[in-house]
């Protein structure tokens, strides 16, 4: 993956968490691009339960993007199910986001105050949404 520091840059940073069925554990990878290796097994593909997020800047304020998968395409359950499943787990992958990339928002404070936003995608308009989910600072 493109490099990128604790400092930046912070357009157009890229998060990518999955984890392990497994274990329970939680990857996340930073970098100018999505990771696309962690999320290209045939298993994840049909999951599609990996966390995609990032920076985008209008204007001159940052905003951090969320983007789940909730329905559309060959993947496991119900819309329904999914859309509870992200939204129960969604406040612990907020962290993972914000502590994993903790030294960007020590070297950035403002960004702190940043809005998020998480993109609920789905195939099904009842599904389909966009919410702002606080910001930063509500899960460091």
């Amino acid at each position: 993956m493109p490099e990128v520091d604790s400092k930046g840059p912070v357009e157009n940073r890229c998060y990518t968490l999955t984890h392990s069925d497994f274990t329970g554990k939680l990857f996340l990878s930073v970098g100018l691009n999505f990771d696309k290796k962690a999320i290209s097994g045939l298993y994840t593909r049909l999951m599609r339960d990996e966390v995609l997020a990032e920076w985008l800047k209008d204007k001159n304020d940052y905003s951090l993007h969320i983007y789940c998968h909730v329905s559309g395409g060959i993947i496991l359950g119900t819309a329904g199910w999914r859309d509870s499943i992200f939204r129960r787990e969604l406040p612990l992958v907020l962290k993972c986001f914000c502590k994993g990339d903790k030294a960007l928002f020590d070297a950035n404070p403002k960004l702190g105050d940043s809005p998020i936003f998480v993109h609920f995608n789905s195939s099904k308009t009842k599904y389909k949404k966009v919410e702002q989910w606080g910001t930063p600072k509500d899960y460091l």
